[in-house]
């Protein structure tokens, strides 16, 4: 059972680094089994290609625009994937619906896809997240770590986290 944890967005539009960073925060907390990869997707696109093929299981940490308030923790899976990649919240998102077609059409689409993602205050240039979204990171990070084992990935916590 093969999962990736991809973050994206990007580091200098404000909050649009949180799910790069809950990635961050993610690999900072716990040591991965060597079946979960953690990628900083930043704003890539069609580059992904191979490391997104054929998974179990793939997990999108975004900041994601659904009129909920600020800072609001929101997942997104099955049917509702599609309609979440038609609305374009930022530059990185013209990436990742791009990649997940030629998957398909590869027909090496992960098994299952679900995008977790927090509601943003900014999106203004910048690289110092809003203290709102700053505070959610973390929680964005547990809440990641909380699906991959539901799913029966084993986490254990990393070692420094264990000194904090």
């Amino acid at each position: 059972m093969n999962a990736v944890v991809l973050g994206i967005g990007n580091t200098i539009l404000t909050d649009e680094a949180a799910g790069v960073r809950a990635v961050e925060a993610l690999e900072q907390a716990y040591r991965m089994p060597p079946n979960v990869l953690l990628i900083d997707g930043g704003t890539s696109g069609m580059e992904m290609i191979e490391d997104l093929s054929n998974l179990d299981f793939l997990l999108v940490l975004d900041v994601v625009l659904t009129g909920a308030a600020a800072g609001s923790l929101v997942k997104i899976a099955g049917d509702e994937i599609p309609i979440f990649f038609r609305d374009k919240l930022s530059p990185h998102q013209i990436g990742l619906p791009d990649v997940l077609a030629s998957l398909e059409l590869l027909d090496a689409l992960p098994k299952e896809i679900v995008v977790l993602g927090v509601e943003p205050i900014s999106l203004e240039l910048g690289t110092d997240m809003t203290p709102t979204i700053a505070a959610a990171v973390p929680k964005l990070a547990a809440l990641a770590a909380s699906e991959l084992t539901q799913r029966g990935y084993v986490l254990a916590p990393a070692p420094s986290a264990a000194l904090a």
